[in-house]
């Protein structure tokens, strides 16, 4: 291997201080998290998936069966007794283990063997070929319509067949998240393979390729492959131009035709999101260097730097044109405007470090939800929560806010915020009263991402347990569809039209569902 693996107490101890918190230990977790500083550490918590360290744990525990097991001459032979977890830590049972094994083996040898008595010898090669797809070029891979169990006719209507689903093949990483272009059926995704991409979904498009915006360092003097996440990216209002921001610290802003029109070069560390404001003369970056950066998107040259956060920074969203709120694993939450040299208001209330903040459609409610397990509603004209909302039992990822009410093109309809858990359950509530009004509970994992469709008549979720649900917003949140894909949802957004969704996945995949067809 031509890389070193290695790993640091700070990766350790988050993943400790994960289990602990999955597990229901509240107080031992948020007294480790105190002694151990998890909340100084570089590690962006919200794309670290449930049951990271049990996973690692696990696959440590398949490997030394397989070390065990495999001689080297690469021939298996089956254990009696599977190993337990304390059993594989103590090298005295290892030993035990293998020394049984090489018994085995050589009674085997000794009383010969018969025709059907061959070793087989296993091999890894070739398999899962077919999961990523096959040419790397730009032509995109679409799978063919399938049939079978999901179309079959004993299945609810309420569940998408995969035959419906067009899925997208090129990725060769998870794909952390997607966004339709506000004006055209272009669907952009950024993965953990180092590059963003751009698929045509149009109705014209009959073999639609995909752009690969590939996200390069230079080295050397000779562009090189970052090898780092894409983790955020955001359309310009007028649909042409697409800004990523990458975990090798620089954000880009790109074409429609996939060239790069300038690289943005400021945060020290990886850029955990970005956004354009509403004109598209600036974009709003945060980074786990504790700094929000405002840059003039035609020079792409930094604006201004705000560095008020002491942990790094998780999220931004603009109030106005000039003005933005920031959230932190520091708890905190500050909101700055263009020109000022300090945060024109702080809010504190938070227990744990903040996810996500969003501004509703007026900029006049913050809404922000956080590891503490609480949704807390803030408004410029008081220094405490408008609304403190508890209700979800672990952690909150993400949340939204409706495009419904004074101000939006829907203005006759009531001003929703849905919030999305890692408790499975994704919440509907009336801010104006502070109350939920709904729980969807369809889900059997977290959920990582929730969207309104841009009349507010429906909202989609996806979670980790590979399915995308779509509900009425309007009919006590009943579920209208549901699809299953091949991987663990990252991301669910609606085109500006409201008649097409799409998803990205853990498994490389992005897929679009076409609701006219259904």
């Amino acid at each position: 291997m031509s890389n070193t693996m290695s790993f640091s107490s700070d990766e350790v101890n988050f993943l400790v201080y994960r289990y602990l918190q999955e597990s229901g230990f509240q107080h031992s977790a948020y007294t480790f998290g105190i002694e151990s500083h998890i909340s100084q550490s570089n590690i962006n918590g919200a794309l670290v998936p449930p049951a990271a360290l049990l996973s690692i744990i696990q696959k440590g525990l398949q490997y030394t069966e397989a070390e065990i097991m495999i001689g080297e001459d690469g021939t298996e032979h089956r254990m009696v007794e599977s190993l337990s977890l304390i059993d594989a830590v103590m090298p005295d049972i290892v030993a035990t283990r293998q020394n049984q094994i090489n018994q085995q083996k050589q009674q085997v040898k000794t009383e010969g063997q018969d025709t059907n008595g061959e070793e087989v010898v296993t091999s890894n090669e070739g398999v899962n070929n077919s999961d990523r797809g096959g040419d790397r070029g730009t032509e995109m891979e679409v799978d063919e319509p399938t049939t079978g169990a999901n179309a079959g006719s004993n299945v609810s209507t309420v569940e998408i067949p995969a035959s419906k689903a067009t899925k997208l093949r090129g990725h060769e990483s998870e794909v952390f998240i997607c966004a339709w272009n506000p004006t055209t059926d272009l669907l952009a995704s950024g993965s953990g393979d180092s590059t963003a991409r751009i698929w045509d979904m149009s109705d014209n498009s009959q073999a639609p390729n995909q752009l690969v915006l590939r996200h390069c360092i230079q080295k050397g003097g000779t562009e090189v492959p970052s090898n780092k996440d894409v983790t955020s990216l955001d359309w310009k209002c007028d649909g042409t131009l697409l800004a990523t921001g990458s975990y090798d610290g620089y954000a880009r802003i790109w074409t429609t035709d996939g060239r790069l029109a300038s690289t943005l070069g400021q945060h020290k560390g990886p850029i955990f999101a970005l956004k354009w404001n509403k004109r598209g003369n600036y974009i709003l970056s945060a980074g786990v260097d504790k700094t929000t950066i405002i840059w003039d998107a035609e020079s792409g040259q930094c604006t201004q730097q705000f560095s008020f956060h002491c942990a790094p920074a998780l999220d931004v969203d603009w109030q106005t044109n000039t003005s933005f709120a920031s959230c932190s694993t520091d708890q905190c939450i500050h909101v700055c405007k263009l020109n000022v040299d300090k945060p024109i208001k702080s809010f504190q209330g938070h227990t744990n470090e903040v996810n996500a903040i969003k501004w509703d459609p007026q900029g006049n409610l913050l809404a922000s939800c956080s590891d503490d397990m609480s949704l807390k509603i803030w408004s410029m004209k008081q220094d405490t929560w408008v609304h403190d909302l508890q209700a979800h039992s672990k952690e909150i990822y993400t949340i939204k806010w409706s495009p419904t009410g004074p101000g939006t093109h829907n203005p006759n309809m009531n001003l929703t915020l849905a919030s999305a858990s890692f408790d499975s359950t994704v919440r509907l509530w009336d801010v104006e009263r502070g109350v939920c009004i709904h729980t969807l509970t369809k889900h059997t994992e977290p959920v990582y991402s929730v969207a309104f469709s841009p009349d507010g008549k429906f909202l989609a979720s996806g979670s980790f347990d590979k399915c995308v649900h779509i509900w009425s917003t309007q009919q006590s949140g009943q579920l209208v569809h549901s699809y299953k894909g091949t991987g663990g949802i990252f991301e669910v957004c609606w085109n500006s039209r409201g008649d097409k969704v799409g998803a990205s996945a853990s498994d490389g995949s992005v897929f679009v569902l076409d609701l006219r067809k259904l």
